[in-house]
């Protein structure tokens, strides 16, 4: 009998192994414990996230408890899920995701509904649209695939991320339709490009912020895509002094944002003439998040 409830103590179940990974998570200040604890016991078995619930008894392989707490031991040393997993959704579409390329956020979702909405409003076929520090391919691949009659560009510095755009837009069936290339900012493009719109999410956060960041995004993602110089707006005002020479008449330069710069990039913008509107607009948490400068 006793050998018996010993052999019964050993079967770790699905729901046990949940229970007690979220109560792990939470003690190590892990965000969302429970679901991140299911989301990460999905990937190991190969199921979907809620086919877990019908499967509470199933017992786990030792195989799979293994695998299992290799990934347990990596969230905790605060590793991003999505680099554990490889992948992350954003928008409308999957993407992988490396340490060379930012996770992906919500606040560039909204950067992108608003280059979508400007690319309704101009009803113009043909528009040029230049996504600048591209990263993942997140903001051109969500505008191409659900946005047929532009044409996209979308430029890198790094060569890793540029590898990882290119993946996923042939994974999302757009490869043809964005023309990737290696440039730090403006650097390999003419200045009779003439773009319609030229957008980015630029490096805004200022340097002395960035050791207070939380440790997965200070310690696993690229330094170099989140570091805006000492007071965050390096690249943001590089990149309003020189869009307007590579923007079409009444072409749009898209930027987002830190949350309390809105003063200082209207600021900025301000100083340059070529940008005859400017408005800014606030995200569904209140912040202004997307600035909107259209030259003219």
């Amino acid at each position: 009998m006793r050998k018996q409830t010993l052999q019964k103590a050993h079967q770790w179940t699905i729901l046990d192994v949940l229970t007690w990974t979220a109560e792990y998570f939470s003690a190590n200040h892990i965000d969302s414990p429970r679901l991140t604890a299911e989301i990460l016991l999905a990937e190991t078995i190969g199921v979907e996230r809620i086919d877990l619930y019908v499967r509470f008894e199933q017992p786990l392989t030792e195989d799979e408890r293994n695998r299992f707490r290799e990934l347990v031991k990596r969230r905790v040393r605060r590793e991003p899920t999505a680099y554990i997993l490889g992948r992350k959704d954003f928008w409308t579409i999957g993407l992988e995701v490396t340490p060379d390329v930012l996770v992906p956020r919500p606040e560039t979702e909204f950067l992108v509904e608003v280059a979508i909405e400007r690319i309704d409003e101009a009803q113009a076929p043909f528009m040029r649209i230049f996504d600048m520090g591209t990263g993942s391919g997140a903001i051109a691949i969500s505008l191409a695939s659900c946005r047929t009659s532009p044409v996209f560009f979308a430029s890198d510095s790094s060569p890793a991320a540029l590898g990882v755009a290119a993946r996923n837009a042939a994974a999302n069936a757009v490869a043809a339709r964005i023309r990737f290339f290696a440039s730090r900012w403006f650097d390999a493009v003419s200045q009779n490009a003439g773009f319609d719109m030229i957008v980015s999410n630029p490096p805004y956060i200022p340097t002395p912020c960035v050791t207070e960041l939380e440790p997965e995004v200070r310690d696993f993602e690229p330094a170099a895509a989140l570091d805006g110089g000492r007071d965050g707006l390096r690249d943001i005002a590089f990149l309003i002094k020189d869009a307007p020479e590579y923007l079409r008449p009444s072409g749009t330069l898209l930027l987002e944002i830190g949350h309390d710069q809105k003063e200082a990039v209207e600021a900025l913008a301000s100083r340059n003439q070529a940008f005859g509107d400017v408005f800014f607009r606030k995200d569904y948490e209140g912040h202004h998040r997307v600035a909107v400068l259209k030259k003219g």
